[in-house]
């Protein structure tokens, strides 16, 4: 559904410090770099997710109810995602585990250190 998610910061090299570990414990890796973007993708693909700082030279705002969602294969990678983004100076929104949403639905919820809030997920008995 989805060509690519775009998140705001106002400092790309914080940025990158935070999503180059945090997408990598998921498999993705940063695919390009310029002085005002980042693009995240899986090896040899697209990059799907960028983080920038904004445009029109504002400063980069949270969405309110804005969060994308990332899968991850396993729960082990869940809580890979979750620890890593707090090493990395994000913030606890939602420590790994199930939750009511399906059976099997393991995810965490966290916030870079934007603010932007993000998840990992695991729809599955592992």
């Amino acid at each position: 559904m989805f060509a690519y998610i775009t998140l705001g910061t106002n400092d790309i090299a914080r940025a990158a410090r935070f999503y180059d570990a945090v997408m990598d414990v998921l498999g993705y890796a940063r695919l390009t770099t310029i002085p005002t973007e980042l693009g995240y993708g899986l090896p040899g693909g697209n990059c799907q997710l960028w983080v920038n700082t904004p445009f029109d030279r504002n400063s980069a705002t949270v969405g309110n109810g804005s969060m994308p969602c990332f899968n991850a294969a396993t729960r082990k990678m869940v809580d890979a995602f979750h620890a890593t983004g707090l090493a990395q100076g994000g913030s606890d929104e939602g420590a790994p585990g199930l939750r009511s949403y399906e059976a099997d639905f393991y995810a965490c919820y966290l916030r870079d250190p934007d603010g932007n809030k993000l998840s990992a997920v695991c729809i599955g008995p592992e």
